[in-house]
C-alpha cells in the first residue's frame, strides 16, 4: 500500500523560531545550562556510576508516574522493548557515565563546551539515517558557531590550569558522550520509534539504563554508597526531576520536530548559560575570548535557527 501521507506543515513548512519550539528549547538549555554546577557537586564521596543510578532511578519513577497521569499505555511489545534497551544503553547509560567520568578529569565548562558540538554527529547521522536536509543557512550557522564553541574551549582551557594529559583525558571521556548522545538522538527519531509515545519509551528506556548503571556501578565500585549531604540529595532530585523527566520529553520531542541537528543546538546555549551562572555563583571572569566565543555561537545559532525545518 502507498503511502498517501502528505508532509506535515508543522515539520516541512513552519519557521524554528517560533513559540511552540523556541520555548522548550530555551528552557531545555537553560536547565541544561545549570545541571553542569549540580554535576559537579555530585562528585565526591560516592563513585560517579553509583550517582548516575541514583539519578535515573529517581527520575524512572517520575517518568513512569507522568506517562500513568497524562493515560498514556505503558505496555509495548518485544521490539519495541529492545528499542527502549538500546536507547537506555546509549543515553542512559553510556552517555552519562562519560560525562560524570570527565568531570573527574576537567572543569564543567569544558564538558559543557565539548557537547556543544553534539551538532555535528546528529548532523551527519541525520542526513544519512533520517533524510534530513542540510540548507546553507544550517552550514553556515554552525560554522560560525564552532568558530565560537573553539573560543570558549580556548578559554576554558587556559583558565582551568591542568596539565594536557588531563585535559586531553576528559575530553575523551566527554566526546566518547557525546557520540553516544548522538546515537541516542538518532535512535529514537526512528519512525520505528514513534509508534509509541514519547513518554512511554523515555520511562522503559530510562529503567533499562537505571539496570544498566547499577550493574555497572555493583562490578566496578562494589555495594551502593550513599552522601546524605543535603546538597547531595537535593542535587539528585533536581537532576532527576528537572533535568531528566522536565527536560528530555521536550528535547526528545524537538528532535522529532526540528531534526536531529537543529535540536542539537541546545547544546551551543548551554556552556554560555553555564557560564553566565558560573560568573554570578563562582566569580567567574569573562575575557575577550570568552566573549566573543559567546557572542559568535548566538550569531550562528540564530542563523541556523531561521532556516525551516526539514524536509523529509
Amino acid at each position: 500500500m502507498s503511502d498517501t501521507r502528505q508532509p506535515s506543515p508543522s515539520n516541512n513548512s513552519r519557521p524554528l523560531l517560533q513559540p511552540s519550539i523556541i520555548l522548550p528549547f530555551l528552557f531545555v538549555s537553560l536547565v541544561w545550562g545549570a545541571t553542569w554546577l549540580v554535576i559537579r557537586d555530585q562528585l565526591g564521596e560516592v563513585p560517579a556510576s553509583w550517582s548516575v543510578t541514583y539519578r535515573f532511578a529517581v527520575a524512572t519513577i517520575g517518568m513512569f508516574t507522568l506517562a500513568l497521569i497524562m493515560r498514556l499505555p505503558l505496555k509495548i511489545n518485544k521490539s519495541m522493548m529492545g528499542l527502549a534497551f538500546v536507547l537506555g544503553l546509549f543515553q542512559f547509560f553510556a552517555n552519562f557515565n562519560f560525562v560524570y567520568r570527565a568531570e573527574y578529569y576537567i572543569t564543567s565548562g569544558l564538558v559543557a563546551v565539548c557537547f556543544a558540538l553534539l551538532m555535528i554527529p546528529n548532523a551527519i547521522m541525520g542526513s544519512l539515517l533520517l533524510s534530513e536536509k542540510i540548507n546553507r543557512n544550517f552550514i553556515i550557522g554552525s560554522a560560525i558557531a564552532c568558530s565560537g564553541v573553539a573560543l570558549l574551549f580556548v578559554q576554558e582551557y587556559r583558565s582551568s590550569g591542568l596539565p594536557l594529559n588531563t585535559i586531553l583525558l576528559g575530553t575523551g571521556f566527554a566526546l566518547l558522550g557525546v557520540m553516544a548522545a548522538s546515537i541516542a538522538n538518532i535512535i529514537q527519531a526512528l519512525e520505528r520509534a514513534k509508534s509509541i509515545p514519547l513518554i512511554t519509551l523515555l520511562a522503559w528506556a530510562m529503567l533499562w539504563g537505571t539496570l544498566l548503571d547499577g550493574l555497572y556501578a555493583y562490578m566496578v565500585y562494589g555495594p551502593p554508597t550513599l552522601e546524605y549531604r543535603p546538597t547531595y540529595l537535593g542535587g539528585i532530585i533536581y537532576l532527576a526531576f528537572i533535568g531528566s523527566v522536565a527536560t528530555f520529553p521536550l528535547y526528545f520531542g524537538l528532535v522529532r520536530k526540528i531534526g536531529a541537528a537543529r535540536a542539537a543546538y541546545t547544546g551551543v546555549v548551554v556552556p554560555i548559560v553555564a557560564m553566565i551562572l558560573s560568573t554570578l555563583f563562582e566569580d567567574y571572569q569573562w575575557s575577550l575570548i570568552a566573549g566573543s566565543g559567546a557572542i559568535l555561537a548566538c550569531i550562528g545559532l540564530v542563523i541556523a535557527m531561521q532556516a525551516r525545518s526539514p524536509k523529509r
